[in-house]
């Protein structure tokens, strides 16, 4: 290791271990995909392969332009993960705590407005379609009982 390696690099508010490749250590900051990742480095002409420890400041900060502003390296929309946003109309890419709170905010909205889905997020049931007869439950357990434990309660009735 040379020593301009560091051990813990920094990137949009998340340390990441240095000794990491940079196209895996990418995804560890919510809202950065393994594809959205490549395209990033893809864009920036940074090597996946290299360890995001040897990676020199000015290469980061162009990492870091590059996430908070993806439409202007040429990434295409399609690859934002907050398309047509409701409120802004346009396309963009949210990370960390943005894309968080808005999330928060859509399921309000759902909530709010009383669709099938913020019905389902209210009472705390399954959104998307999942079975619910046995899975999902909460508080007791419902089930079969063991053999030992049914004959134990026959001989005390």
């Amino acid at each position: 290791m040379s020593e301009s390696f560091k051990a813990v690099v920094r990137i949009a508010g998340v340390d990441l271990p240095g000794n990491i490749k940079t196209g895996y250590a990418l995804p560890r900051v919510r809202g950065i995909g393994r594809s959205f990742s490549n395209a990033v480095l893809r864009a920036t002409n940074i090597d996946p392969d290299t360890p995001i420890g040897q990676l020199n400041e000015e290469e980061i900060s162009k990492i870091e332009q590059a996430i908070r502003n993806p439409e202007k390296f040429g990434i295409p929309a399609w690859m934002f993960n907050r398309q047509r946003d409701p409120y802004l109309g346009q396309s963009i890419h949210l990370i960390g705590p943005d894309l968080l709170m808005a999330i928060r905010k859509d399921v309000e909205t759902m909530m709010k407005i009383r669709s099938w889905k913020g019905i389902r997020h209210s009472l705390g049931l399954k959104v998307r379609g999942q079975r619910t007869r046995t899975t999902g439950r909460l508080g007791q357990t419902v089930g079969v009982k063991r053999k030992g434990v049914a004959t134990q309660q026959k001989k005390e009735g």
